[in-house]
């Protein structure tokens, strides 16, 4: 038996105690297998049957951390944007307890579609091009505008500061570029200032391709809810829009790949029933290219400290000249724009 088999058969087992309850009944473990996933958490598949039923299951474990919203934050998180009309997996059980399975863990009933960019990207062009991708952008705005409208009365969740946040993390490497100065000093000098302050949303926090699940032309679901906190619903808006997410789709395909950011902005504003400041949404898209610039020099540091040492670790980490490169863009047809307004 290899190393991996060997975990799992224990992990089964495991399983099995943890899901009769959940299910109310006594419960076989069957086809537990990993999956590929992002770095910050593990993910299996598995087959949960009860008698004559069999149950498709996702099981997501990872170790507690200062980054991350535990597994029973997520699903309050999900439960409340289920109740709001975004599509979300169904959660049997979580729990933030080390005791059952050696690290908090989270399993949910699995969805079906596809979440590797490329393979989306291929199947609407072979399915009916454009048109799918106009729809899969409208279905995503509605998604987003539901989450956004989620109670977000949930215990345990927190408001960030994401120039803040980013500013620390990026001090806490000891090291920066001067584009990345620039773009903190211009973030920092304009900060958008709201006429009529309105309270915090609940905010998915990766809100992109990848972490879409898709069937067909349509979304299924959303996933990786770590990330989520109070704060901004422009956060989500404009992380959808960075380049690093239209996975080599042109620059008219601004938003995730599927349409221009326009139309995403136009089509979250009918969904929501608010409007979208352009000028703000401008500067929170500067910050979430900044942002991924600074996640991007954190995997290289992860690389070159010795703490994972891991080729694909270093070439995302090769990535941060081309945040420079869009900053640079960004602030430029900036500036462009402000002295074309300000001429006679």
């Amino acid at each position: 038996m290899t190393p991996i088999e060997e975990l799992a058969s224990k992990l089964a087992s495991k399983l099995t105690a943890v899901l009769a309850p959940a299910l109310d009944t006594s419960v076989t473990i069957e086809n537990l297998r990993a999956l590929t996933g992002g770095a910050s958490r593990t993910t299996w598949a598995f087959d949960a049957v009860t008698g004559a039923q069999r149950r498709s299951l996702i099981l997501r474990t990872g170790p507690p951390d200062d980054v991350h919203a535990g597994m029973e934050l997520e699903a309050r998180a999900q439960a409340a944007t289920a109740a709001a009309g975004a599509p979300v997996p169904h959660i049997l059980v979580a729990d933030d307890s080390v005791a059952a399975l050696g690290n908090p863990f989270l399993i949910c009933d699995e969805i079906k579609g596809e979440t590797i960019v490329r393979r989306i990207q291929r199947r609407l062009d072979a399915a009916d091009g454009q048109a799918g991708r106009t729809r899969l952008l409208r279905q995503s705005a509605q998604a987003l505008a539901a989450i956004h409208r989620a109670d977000p009365q949930i215990p345990g969740l927190s408001h960030e500061d994401q120039l803040l946040e980013w500013r620390e993390r990026l001090d806490a490497m000891g090291d920066t570029t001067a584009t990345f100065e620039w773009a903190f000093r211009w973030l920092e000098a304009n900060r958008p200032r709201k006429a009529h302050p309105s309270p915090a949303v609940l905010v998915h926090g990766d809100y992109r391709m990848g972490n879409l699940i898709v069937d067909g032309c349509d979304l299924a679901a959303v996933l990786d809810w770590e990330l989520v906190h109070l704060g901004e619903a422009y956060e989500d808006l404009a992380w959808f829009c960075i380049r690093a997410w239209r996975f080599g789709a042109p620059a008219s395909l601004g938003a995730g790949g599927l349409g221009s950011i326009e139309s995403f902005l136009r089509a979250y504003e009918e969904a929501s029933g608010t409007t979208v400041d352009r000028v703000a949404f401008h500067w929170w898209l500067v910050l979430a290219t900044l942002r991924w610039g600074v996640i991007c020099r954190h995997q290289a540091e992860r690389h070159l400290s010795g703490e994972f040492r891991s080729v694909e670790l270093a070439a995302i980490g090769r990535r941060v000249c081309e945040t420079e490169w869009d900053l640079l863009n960004l602030l430029d047809n900036l500036l462009e724009n402000l002295l074309e307004e300000a001429r006679p």
